[in-house]
Parts: structure tokens; sequence; C-alpha cells
């Protein structure tokens, strides 16, 4: 599924379809997708982002924070940090975004021990992001590597 998906949304990031609104409705279902199936786009979900920029009051928490979720599974690339850089400082502040964020931060800083205790402590986060801790695990090998 998520790679038709993939096929139909890269005709939708081509040119100024890329910014059309009309779009978001498949473009967030293609972020569930991508969490449910273990897949990535980030292309796709940069768009989401921008979307949300351009039209505040679609702005949806829930994509965004299994956008910034999925981010986090592709770390250690910058990925996190363009998706971030896309929200305003009040989103930042929101509950689970600012939940998301203190867990990239102690993974970047390689506090292992406290995100590890963060993540157990609050499985509703990140429960519906297939794959999530084991993308952590390959991240945490590479870096103790």
């Amino acid at each position: 599924m998520a790679e038709a998906m993939k096929q139909v949304v890269a005709g939708m990031l081509t040119g100024i379809e890329r910014y059309n609104p009309e779009n978001l409705p498949t473009l967030e279902r293609y972020v569930e997708i991508q969490s449910r199936e273990n897949a990535y786009d980030l292309e796709a979900n940069l768009a989401v982002l921008k979307l949300y920029q351009f039209n505040p009051h679609k702005f949806n928490i829930e994509i965004t924070s299994q956008i910034l979720l999925k981010a986090l599974t592709n770390f250690p690339h910058t990925d996190f940090i363009l998706c971030k850089c896309l929200l305003n400082e009040q989103k930042l502040q929101e509950e689970p975004i600012n939940q998301i964020i203190y867990l990239a931060d102690v993974l970047e800083q390689c506090d292992f021990e406290v995100f590890w205790t963060r993540v157990h402590s609050m499985p509703e986060l990140t429960q519906k992001i297939m794959g999530f801790l084991d993308s952590i695990r390959k991240f945490v090998c590479h870096v103790v590597e």
C-alpha cells in the first residue's frame, strides 16, 4: 500500500501542486500509512508541514507528531531538524510535540538511559509508529560502534 501511495504522492509534489491545500487529506493519509507500514518519505512529510504553515487552521497535531517521530527513526540524519524548523514556537510548546523534541534532544546527547526511560513511561506516544523502537536501537548501535 505504501509503495502505491508513494507514486500518487510523488505526482502531487511536483510544481505548484505541492502547495495545493486540497492535497492535504491525501498527504495526511500517506503519513498514517508510513507509520503503519514502517515506510518513510521525508519529501512528502515536509510538504505536509509546509502546507500547515500556509494553512494554520488545518494543522493536525497527531499527523505532525507522527512526522516528527518518523524523522527520529532516521537519526543520525538531519530530517528531524528539517521538520522541526517548519513549526512555529507555539506549536513546539504543545503536547506531545514538546515531548518528542525532548526525546530528540536526549537522543542527540546520547543520553540513552533517559531516552529509554521516557519512551517506556509513555508508550502511547510511539505505539503508532511501526518499527520505532528498532530504528532507535539501530541508531544507538551505530553511535556505540
